[in-house]
Formats: structure tokens, C-alpha cells, sequence
């Protein structure tokens, strides 16, 4: 099982029996398209480009354009089924998306792939018209043999402990950006409320509101006994 980072929260997991997409946003991405344009000799360069990018399924955490962007040209595109919240879900729906999943918070699913939980996140959520989102998620995916958390974007919150008790998480994928979401600091209590020392962060860099400091916020999370992995755009990491 392989993971590609396509930029900002986008990511593309590769399992043994299905390719899964999380939050695209990659054309309106800058830092993407200046990394895609500088390296068009590149193999990996089509995962950035919308129309090359092929999956099975598309995962939303929430409605927000700096994640759904790339999400109905894709699904229509390559016929994935989409997977958010019932509200995202039925949104897609009415634009013509026939393969859609809804789910809600706490609710589980068994797909061909593996099993999924849509979990609590906190942030808001609404889509690039302005209609209602519903309620912002992350997934628990238990897919291959391991256990994969995609917080989306969301805050610090004390339910991750329950996430900790109730599975061992190999890998997360966490916001560290602040501003937005959590920072350095809580993605590291969020770590530790997870029980999970492997982390990949997201939602960081896109903008000037959520620039980090990569050497300083590595060496905080390695400080407190976790590995923080920032994923250069289009670099592929085997889990």
C-alpha cells in the first residue's frame, strides 16, 4: 500500500484493491501547478493533473473549495463513487455524480476496499455556492492490514482520545497548519490522544496564513517522541 501527496490536504492511497482520493484540491493549487510545470519529465507528474489522476473512490471530509475543488470533474470523469456526509454526498447527487456514499458521524461502512468510519472533526463546512455542508469528518479507513486516520481539517478535540481506545492507528494524516486548524502544538496532543507516533502532516504551506516552519515544527513533534513526515508534493510513501 503506497501514498501520494498531491498538495495542501490531497492525498491518493493506493491499496491492493482500490485507488482512494482525499480532498482534491489541485488545479486551483498553486504550489502543485508551479511543482507540476517544473516537472513534466517526471513520471508522477500526471497525479497532478485533474484529467490524468485516476481512482476508485473519492473521500471528502467537508465542503470547503480548498478541498472539493477537483472533486466533481474527477468523479465524472472516472466514475468513482464519493464519500462524504450526507449533505456533500446528496450535493454531488444533484450535479449528476450517480456513484455516491452518504455517511454521518460515527457511522461505519464495509467497502470492497475495506472499512471506513466518518468521525468527528471540528471545524464549519459549506460548499463553493454557499449551500449548507453539513457537518465536518474525518475517516478512519481499516484497509490492508492497517489502520489509517485522515483527520481532515479540524481543532484539537478530546474525542480523539476515543479514536485512541478504539483502534491502533499505524499512520495519521493531521493538520498542523494553525490559523485554520490545529497548529504544531495541538496536532502533537493530537498525536498523543491517538496513540499514534507516525504522523503525516497536512493543511500547511498552501497560504500565508498557514506557513510553518518545517525544521522547527519537526523537532517539536520529534521531541516529544512522534515523527512528523512533510511529504514533498508528488512524492509517493510506501505505509
Amino acid at each position: 500500500m503506497k501514498i501520494t501527496y498531491l498538495g495542501h490536504s490531497t492525498f491518493l492511497l493506493e491499496t491492493a484493491k482500490a485507488k482512494i482520493l482525499f480532498d482534491p484540491f489541485i488545479s486551483p493549487n498553486s504550489l502543485a501547478q508551479e511543482i507540476r510545470t517544473s516537472s513534466l519529465d517526471k513520471d508522477w507528474a500526471s497525479m497532478l493533473d485533474v484529467e490524468q489522476i485516476e481512482c476508485d473512490y473519492v473521500l471528502l471530509s467537508h465542503g470547503h473549495e480548498d478541498h472539493v475543488a477537483d472533486a466533481e470533474a474527477i468523479l465524472k470523469r472516472t466514475g468513482a463513487t464519493v464519500v462524504s456526509n450526507f449533505e456533500i454526498a446528496s450535493w454531488f447527487g444533484a450535479k449528476g455524480i450517480e456513484k455516491y456514499h452518504p455517511m454521518n458521524i460515527g457511522g461505519s461502512w464495509d467497502f470492497d476496499f475495506g472499512r471506513v468510519k466518518y468521525v468527528t472533526a471540528v471545524h464549519t463546512s459549506s460548499m463553493p455556492d454557499g449551500s449548507y455542508g453539513g457537518n465536518p469528518g474525518g475517516f478512519v479507513l481499516q484497509v490492508d492490514g492497517k489502520t489509517i486516520y485522515y483527520a481532515g481539517d479540524t481543532a484539537l478535540t478530546y474525542d480523539m482520545k476515543l479514536l485512541g481506545e478504539e483502534f491502533n492507528i499505524d499512520v495519521a494524516l493531521l493538520p498542523i497548519g494553525d490559523n485554520f486548524t490545529m497548529g504544531p502544538k495541538d496536532a502533537v496532543r493530537a498525536a498523543e490522544f491517538i496513540s499514534c507516533n507516525n504522523i503525516i502532516g497536512m493543511h500547511y504551506d498552501t497560504f500565508g496564513y498557514i506557513k510553518i516552519d518545517h525544521d522547527q515544527t519537526q523537532s517539536l513533534f520529534s521531541d516529544n517522541g512522534k515523527t512528523l513526515t512533510l511529504m514533498e508534493i508528488g512524492e509517493t510513501k510506501e505505509l
